[in-house]
Protein backbone atom coordinates (compact mmCIF):
# COMPACT_ATOMS: atom_id res chain seq x y z
CA UNK A 1 0.00 0.00 0.00
CA UNK A 2 2.68 2.40 0.85
CA UNK A 3 4.58 1.92 -2.61
CA UNK A 4 1.32 2.75 -4.42
CA UNK A 5 1.24 5.90 -2.80
CA UNK A 6 4.34 6.31 -3.38
CA UNK A 7 3.66 5.60 -6.93
CA UNK A 8 0.37 7.72 -6.97
CA UNK A 9 2.43 11.06 -5.74
CA UNK A 10 5.27 10.82 -8.31
CA UNK A 11 2.51 10.76 -11.14
CA UNK A 12 1.26 14.11 -9.75
CA UNK A 13 1.23 17.04 -12.22
CA UNK A 14 3.73 19.46 -10.60
CA UNK A 15 1.60 22.76 -9.47
CA UNK A 16 2.40 25.66 -11.51
CA UNK A 17 1.71 29.23 -11.06
CA UNK A 18 -1.86 30.46 -11.88
CA UNK A 19 -1.78 33.20 -14.64
CA UNK A 20 -1.67 36.86 -13.69
CA UNK A 21 -5.41 37.96 -13.02
CA UNK A 22 -6.93 40.52 -15.06
CA UNK A 23 -9.26 43.19 -13.43
CA UNK A 24 -11.53 42.91 -16.28
CA UNK A 25 -12.45 39.09 -15.66
CA UNK A 26 -16.28 39.05 -14.67
CA UNK A 27 -17.15 37.47 -11.47
CA UNK A 28 -20.50 35.92 -12.45
CA UNK A 29 -22.91 36.39 -15.10
CA UNK A 30 -22.91 39.92 -16.90
CA UNK A 31 -25.58 41.69 -14.73
CA UNK A 32 -25.60 39.88 -12.35
CA UNK A 33 -24.95 41.22 -8.25
CA UNK A 34 -21.68 39.65 -8.26
CA UNK A 35 -20.97 41.58 -11.51
CA UNK A 36 -22.89 45.09 -10.40
CA UNK A 37 -20.99 45.18 -7.46
CA UNK A 38 -17.13 44.30 -9.25
CA UNK A 39 -18.44 46.98 -11.57
CA UNK A 40 -19.33 49.78 -8.71
CA UNK A 41 -16.08 48.85 -6.57
CA UNK A 42 -13.87 49.05 -9.47
CA UNK A 43 -15.35 52.91 -10.47
CA UNK A 44 -15.07 53.73 -6.24
CA UNK A 45 -11.67 53.17 -6.63
CA UNK A 46 -11.10 54.95 -10.06
CA UNK A 47 -12.79 58.31 -9.28
CA UNK A 48 -11.16 58.29 -6.05
CA UNK A 49 -8.09 57.47 -7.28
CA UNK A 50 -9.22 60.28 -10.40
CA UNK A 51 -9.11 63.16 -7.99
CA UNK A 52 -5.92 62.33 -5.80
CA UNK A 53 -3.84 61.73 -9.75
CA UNK A 54 -5.28 65.50 -10.15
CA UNK A 55 -4.51 66.91 -7.07
CA UNK A 56 -0.84 65.53 -6.52
CA UNK A 57 0.02 63.91 -9.45
CA UNK A 58 0.71 60.71 -10.13
CA UNK A 59 4.11 60.17 -8.33
CA UNK A 60 2.63 61.43 -4.77
CA UNK A 61 -0.07 59.10 -4.56
CA UNK A 62 -0.18 55.88 -3.03
CA UNK A 63 -2.21 52.88 -3.30
CA UNK A 64 -2.42 53.47 0.52
CA UNK A 65 -3.96 57.19 -0.38
CA UNK A 66 -6.41 55.72 -2.86
CA UNK A 67 -8.19 52.81 -0.52
CA UNK A 68 -8.48 55.58 2.36
CA UNK A 69 -10.07 58.20 0.17
CA UNK A 70 -12.31 55.17 -1.02
CA UNK A 71 -13.45 53.72 2.38
CA UNK A 72 -11.99 50.03 1.59
CA UNK A 73 -9.28 47.76 2.67
CA UNK A 74 -6.36 47.86 1.18
CA UNK A 75 -6.59 44.25 -0.07
CA UNK A 76 -9.74 45.44 -1.80
CA UNK A 77 -7.54 47.27 -4.47
CA UNK A 78 -5.73 44.22 -4.80
CA UNK A 79 -8.67 41.94 -6.11
CA UNK A 80 -9.36 44.69 -9.19
CA UNK A 81 -6.05 46.27 -9.64
CA UNK A 82 -2.03 44.49 -9.83
CA UNK A 83 -0.96 47.84 -9.19
CA UNK A 84 -1.04 51.55 -9.69
CA UNK A 85 -0.39 51.33 -13.27
CA UNK A 86 -3.39 48.70 -13.66
CA UNK A 87 -5.41 51.69 -12.62
CA UNK A 88 -3.96 54.30 -14.39
CA UNK A 89 -4.73 51.93 -17.92
CA UNK A 90 -8.63 51.07 -16.69
CA UNK A 91 -8.83 54.65 -16.67
CA UNK A 92 -7.51 55.63 -19.97
CA UNK A 93 -8.89 52.68 -21.91
CA UNK A 94 -12.07 54.35 -22.62
CA UNK A 95 -10.12 57.47 -23.90
CA UNK A 96 -7.77 55.99 -25.66
CA UNK A 97 -9.96 53.62 -27.61
CA UNK A 98 -11.82 56.93 -28.77
CA UNK A 99 -8.82 58.89 -29.87
CA UNK A 100 -7.40 56.65 -31.76
CA UNK A 101 -10.41 55.32 -33.58
CA UNK A 102 -11.14 59.08 -34.37
CA UNK A 103 -7.41 59.13 -35.50
CA UNK A 104 -7.92 56.59 -37.73
CA UNK A 105 -10.86 57.35 -39.35
CA UNK A 106 -9.37 60.48 -40.02
CA UNK A 107 -6.94 59.29 -41.84
CA UNK A 108 -8.86 56.92 -44.29
CA UNK A 109 -11.61 60.21 -45.04
CA UNK A 110 -8.35 62.11 -45.91
CA UNK A 111 -6.58 59.30 -48.04
CA UNK A 112 -9.73 60.36 -50.53
CA UNK A 113 -10.06 63.50 -49.56
CA UNK A 114 -9.77 65.65 -53.51
CA UNK A 115 -10.90 69.19 -51.92
CA UNK A 116 -10.09 71.72 -49.59
CA UNK A 117 -14.07 70.68 -47.72
CA UNK A 118 -13.77 67.10 -47.88
CA UNK A 119 -10.29 67.72 -46.03
CA UNK A 120 -11.97 70.04 -43.86
CA UNK A 121 -15.20 67.38 -43.11
CA UNK A 122 -12.60 65.04 -42.02
CA UNK A 123 -10.78 67.05 -39.37
CA UNK A 124 -14.14 68.77 -38.27
CA UNK A 125 -15.52 65.03 -37.55
CA UNK A 126 -12.38 64.10 -35.65
CA UNK A 127 -12.61 67.75 -33.43
CA UNK A 128 -16.20 67.07 -32.64
CA UNK A 129 -14.98 63.16 -31.63
CA UNK A 130 -12.08 64.54 -29.14
CA UNK A 131 -14.73 67.17 -27.71
CA UNK A 132 -17.09 64.53 -26.94
CA UNK A 133 -14.28 62.44 -25.61
CA UNK A 134 -13.54 65.53 -23.38
CA UNK A 135 -16.87 66.22 -22.30
CA UNK A 136 -17.20 62.65 -21.39
CA UNK A 137 -13.93 61.96 -19.81
CA UNK A 138 -12.79 65.33 -18.88
CA UNK A 139 -10.92 64.23 -15.28
CA UNK A 140 -9.12 61.33 -17.38
CA UNK A 141 -8.08 63.77 -20.56
CA UNK A 142 -7.08 66.19 -17.71
CA UNK A 143 -4.55 63.77 -16.33
CA UNK A 144 -3.48 62.73 -19.50
CA UNK A 145 -2.82 66.59 -20.34
CA UNK A 146 -0.53 66.79 -16.80
CA UNK A 147 1.41 63.73 -16.90
CA UNK A 148 2.20 63.46 -20.91
CA UNK A 149 4.95 65.18 -20.90
CA UNK A 150 6.66 63.48 -17.77
CA UNK A 151 9.23 60.40 -17.45
CA UNK A 152 7.78 57.17 -18.99
CA UNK A 153 7.96 55.58 -15.59
CA UNK A 154 5.81 53.62 -13.10
CA UNK A 155 2.09 54.29 -13.23
CA UNK A 156 3.17 57.39 -15.99
CA UNK A 157 4.32 54.59 -18.49
CA UNK A 158 0.94 54.31 -20.23
CA UNK A 159 0.09 57.84 -20.96
CA UNK A 160 2.96 58.54 -22.19
CA UNK A 161 2.88 56.07 -23.98
CA UNK A 162 -0.58 57.09 -25.85
CA UNK A 163 0.94 60.15 -26.04
CA UNK A 164 3.58 58.63 -28.49
CA UNK A 165 0.87 56.74 -30.28
CA UNK A 166 -1.15 60.04 -30.70
CA UNK A 167 1.43 62.05 -31.95
CA UNK A 168 2.59 59.28 -34.49
CA UNK A 169 -1.23 58.85 -36.05
CA UNK A 170 -1.35 62.90 -36.32
CA UNK A 171 1.92 62.96 -38.04
CA UNK A 172 0.35 59.81 -40.74
CA UNK A 173 -2.48 62.18 -40.82
CA UNK A 174 -1.15 65.02 -41.82
CA UNK A 175 0.78 63.18 -44.68
CA UNK A 176 -2.24 62.03 -46.07
CA UNK A 177 -3.64 65.14 -46.57
CA UNK A 178 -0.31 66.19 -47.82
CA UNK A 179 -0.69 63.89 -50.57
CA UNK A 180 -3.29 65.55 -52.82
CA UNK A 181 -1.39 68.90 -52.73
CA UNK A 182 -3.88 70.21 -50.17
CA UNK A 183 -1.70 71.51 -47.67
CA UNK A 184 1.43 73.77 -47.56
CA UNK A 185 4.87 71.79 -47.92
CA UNK A 186 5.76 72.48 -44.72
CA UNK A 187 7.44 68.73 -43.01
CA UNK A 188 4.25 66.48 -41.71
CA UNK A 189 6.23 65.95 -38.58
CA UNK A 190 6.82 69.78 -38.06
CA UNK A 191 3.25 70.83 -38.87
CA UNK A 192 1.34 67.64 -36.63
CA UNK A 193 3.49 68.29 -33.95
CA UNK A 194 2.79 72.17 -33.98
CA UNK A 195 -1.20 71.30 -34.31
CA UNK A 196 -0.88 68.73 -31.31
CA UNK A 197 1.26 70.85 -28.72
CA UNK A 198 -1.78 73.40 -29.44
CA UNK A 199 -4.44 71.60 -29.02
CA UNK A 200 -3.56 69.90 -25.89
CA UNK A 201 -2.45 73.46 -24.71
CA UNK A 202 -6.12 74.97 -25.72
CA UNK A 203 -7.63 71.30 -23.99
CA UNK A 204 -5.93 71.70 -20.94
CA UNK A 205 -7.23 75.70 -20.47
CA UNK A 206 -10.49 74.86 -20.87
CA UNK A 207 -10.30 71.55 -18.37
CA UNK A 208 -8.34 73.96 -15.69
CA UNK A 209 -11.80 76.43 -16.28
CA UNK A 210 -9.67 79.32 -17.53
CA UNK A 211 -11.52 81.86 -19.49
CA UNK A 212 -11.11 80.82 -23.39
CA UNK A 213 -14.79 81.58 -24.57
CA UNK A 214 -17.95 78.47 -24.87
CA UNK A 215 -16.12 75.38 -25.26
CA UNK A 216 -18.95 74.17 -27.65
CA UNK A 217 -17.40 76.39 -30.42
CA UNK A 218 -14.03 75.68 -30.12
CA UNK A 219 -14.00 71.92 -32.30
CA UNK A 220 -15.01 74.37 -35.17
CA UNK A 221 -13.20 76.98 -34.64
CA UNK A 222 -9.85 75.32 -33.98
CA UNK A 223 -10.40 73.29 -37.42
CA UNK A 224 -10.88 76.08 -38.91
CA UNK A 225 -7.78 78.15 -37.69
CA UNK A 226 -5.80 75.37 -37.96
CA UNK A 227 -6.07 74.68 -41.81
CA UNK A 228 -6.91 78.03 -43.14
CA UNK A 229 -3.12 78.11 -41.62
CA UNK A 230 -2.00 75.20 -43.11
CA UNK A 231 -3.42 74.77 -46.73
CA UNK A 232 -2.36 75.83 -49.94
CA UNK A 233 -3.55 79.32 -50.75
CA UNK A 234 -4.03 77.75 -54.56
CA UNK A 235 -5.51 74.69 -53.09
CA UNK A 236 -9.47 74.16 -54.53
Amino acid sequence: MKAKASRTRKTESPRTESAPRVPSQRPGPEGGRRDVNRKERVKALADAALVLFLERGLDLVTIDDITQACGVAKGTFYRYFDDKSALVEALLAPVRQTMLEGLEACGKKLENARDVETMFEAYRELGALLAGAVLTHAGTVRLYLQESRGPAAGARAKIVELSKIMAKHAIEITRKAHTHGLLRPIRPEVSALSVVGAVEKLLLAVLSEEEVGNPLEIPELLTTLILDGLRRPDAG
